[in-house]
């Protein structure tokens, strides 16, 4: 609403003119932005300072009714106390020759109902961050006893240039409970602001809940004819979950977002504060992965073409070998030269990447990122938890593995008991063991193949290859045969921990074999530091998603124990990576001569301690755990 647009005729309006006269000398009307019930927007000039201004002037016929006229001055008087960088300020709060109004800061930008109309849905992280700026303005209006009730995509701005976003029109907002009318937009209204009810902070909460399916989806969650029929659906109908608008959300937003649109206020988030905490948990940005690494994950680390072909080769050699050498020969070579083959793609692989400067600990994260993306689009048509169809093939198969096994099995003991078969017995058993072992392979292939469907069955299976012994042994060997030429690189996908780590090894590599003789243990006490950190991190993360996810009960005695439990790990977690950024100076300062190894000594001692306390911290709440989960059952009196 308060942005530049295209010229228009307000010059004509009987309305702009006598208004004009009005604040002739002091403000320079140039057009009319916008109107609406409760108001009437001009973009014009400040004459005295110069600048731009947005003028809301409430329209006279309404004006003249004294308890709105009193109503609207009160609420923008109060509304011009709000200081923060997310409200657009109001400046002045004025009377005229009957004329009501308020000055507030032009802001050059579209509001979010134009950019959507513009350019249609955003993506899910841009929702998430205009979502946690409006609920940052909103626990401060709030804060002030301010509910504002008409919260729109019509009301969010977005800067040009900056991408702030403000939140306007807290001129028809409630003081407390003092309603003088019900106010809002029904498209956006809470349940209980459309029965007339007393509203507070958690009625914003479900209109900026509405407006995030919005912005997400480019429609609403109810559609009316009349304002009475999308009133009725409000307070009626619960909202269609996020997932299914068929749009890529994480699943932590579009739980937020449900909590916030529920029909009982006490289901959604209490306040706007807590809304904006649950969103900061959900904007932890994945770190970003380099280009390097992806399409590692995407390409080289599967077998393709270039790893096939010296397969198909090795195979077509297989049955010279058997027919000149025999079957052990045969057999012998298929291992060797496969096992040989697919390691060598594996080294060569590798290669490339430790070329640029990464190492066996980076592939993890890359496949963990693509891994998350990819279970979240599939989400999106064939769900989470597995299907009718994957349980029913699942079990189909284990059943005929099972059988098949069991008469294999029954075939080799009653080989041994009886010294052998007779010709109907061998016919037999070998027909009963074809008959359940044939379709183990169709429907295995067949549940793998809609098991796909859901999960990237591959990237899985690479993932684990390469994050275990085989892919560390790759990057070992393509290491050794780089020698000094893989070059380091600053590599900000990585976790802290694990750049710290990376770095305090390599300058430990770098130091004489004597000094390094004389550190001693400097690289395992950095990598169980790490290591360390790691599952301090994995912790901390999971006690934060579970603190996201909590809702209303954010309140209770259980959130604020958990709460207290994330603050520990966090404080515990800042330890073991600040011993390592200590370890890593005083291995600078080494290297720059100003260091001794003595310093370097105490720094182990104390990364010693450290890494047993979190050992401790780690072990205790795993017997927790234990303790709560299996519960412990006295042991039966002996007989």
């Amino acid at each position: 609403m308060y942005h530049v647009g295209p010229m228009n005729t307000s010059s004509l309006d009987p309305l702009y003119l006598s208004f004009q006269l009005a604040i002739a000398g002091r403000y320079s009307i140039d057009r009319e932005l916008g109107r609406g019930g409760m108001g009437v927007v001009y973009l014009a000039r400040e004459v005295h300072l110069d600048r731009m201004v947005a003028i809301k002037l409430l329209p006279p016929e309404r004006a003249t009714d004294p308890a709105v006229r009193d109503r609207f001055l009160r609420e923008a008087r109060h509304a011009a106390k709000l200081s923060h960088p997310n409200i657009i300020p109001i400046h002045v709060v004025d009377e005229a020759d009957g004329f009501v109004f308020y000055v507030m800061s032009f802001i050059d930008g579209e509001t979010l109902g134009q950019r959507v109309q513009s350019r249609g849905p955003l993506p899910a992280s841009e929702v998430a961050r205009i979502l946690r700026e409006v609920a940052w303005a909103l626990s401060h209006a709030h804060s002030h006893g301010l509910v504002h009730r008409d919260v729109k995509p019509d009301n969010i701005l977005l800067e040009h240039g900056t991408g702030r976003v403000l939140v306007a029109d807290f001129g028809i907002a409630s003081i407390g409970n003092d309603v003088v009318q019900a106010g809002g937009s029904p498209e956006f209204m809470s349940p209980e602001q459309a029965l007339g009810k007393d509203v507070d902070a958690r009625s914003d909460v479900y209109s900026l809940g509405i407006t995030a399916f919005y912005a997400l989806s480019g429609r609403l969650p109810f559609e009316g004819g009349t304002a009475v029929e999308l009133l009725a659906r409000h307070v009626t109908e619960a909202a269609p979950p996020v997932a299914s608008l068929g749009v890529p959300v994480p699943r932590r937003l579009s739980a937020i977002i449900d909590r916030c649109v529920a029909k009982d206020p006490t289901q959604r988030p209490a306040t706007a504060d807590a809304l904006a905490e649950q969103l900061s948990v959900s904007l932890e940005q994945r770190r970003e992965v380099p280009v390097a690494l992806r399409a590692f994950v995407k390409g080289s680390a599967r077998i393709n073409h270039s790893g096939i072909l010296p397969l198909l080769a090795l195979y077509t050699v297989q049955a010279g070998i058997a027919a000149n050498f025999g079957m052990g020969a045969a057999l012998t070579t298929f291992v060797a030269g496969t096992t040989t083959v697919l390691f060598g793609f594996m080294v060569r692989s590798a290669r490339r990447l430790a070329k640029l400067g990464f190492v066996h600990d980076d592939v993890g994260p890359a496949f963990a990122e693509d891994l998350e993306r990819t279970q979240e689009e599939r989400a999106i048509d064939h769900g989470r938890g597995p299907t009718v169809l994957e349980r029913i093939l699942l079990g189909s198969f284990k059943g005929a593995l099972t059988v098949s096994v069991l008469a294999a099995s029954t075939s080799i003991a009653l080989f041994g008991r009886l010294g052998g078969y007779s010709g109907e017995l061998q016919t037999f058993l070998t027909l009963a063991m074809w008959t359940f072992a044939v379709p183990v392979i169709p429907i295995g292939i067949t549940y793998l193949g809609v098991l796909e469907r859901r999960r990237d069955i591959d990237t899985e299976f690479w993932n684990k290859v390469w994050k275990g012994r085989i892919g560390k042994s790759a990057f070992g060997l393509a290491k050794r045969l780089l020698g000094k030429r893989a070059p380091v690189t600053a590599s900000t996908h990585r976790a802290t921990e694990l750049g710290l780590s990376m770095a305090a090894e390599s300058l430990y590599d770098s130091l004489p074999a004597v000094m390094r003789r004389e550190l001693g243990d400097v690289p395992d006490v950095v990598r169980r530091l790490e290591s360390d950190a790691q599952r301090l991190r994995r912790l901390y993360e999971e006690l934060d998603e579970a603190l996201g996810d909590a809702g209303d009960a954010a309140f209770s005695d259980a959130h604020r124990a958990l709460r207290l439990d994330r603050d520990r790990i966090g404080v515990k977690l800042g330890e073991a990576v600040g011993s390592l950024e200590t370890i890593r100076l005083n291995l600078l300062r080494l290297h720059a001569g100003s260091g001794d190894v003595a310093s370097i000594t105490v720094d182990l001692n104390v990364a010693a301690d450290v890494s047993a306390e979190v050992a401790r911290l780690l072990n205790a709440r795993r017997e927790v755990d234990r303790t709560l989960r299996f519960p412990r059952v006295p042991a039966p009196t002996p007989v």
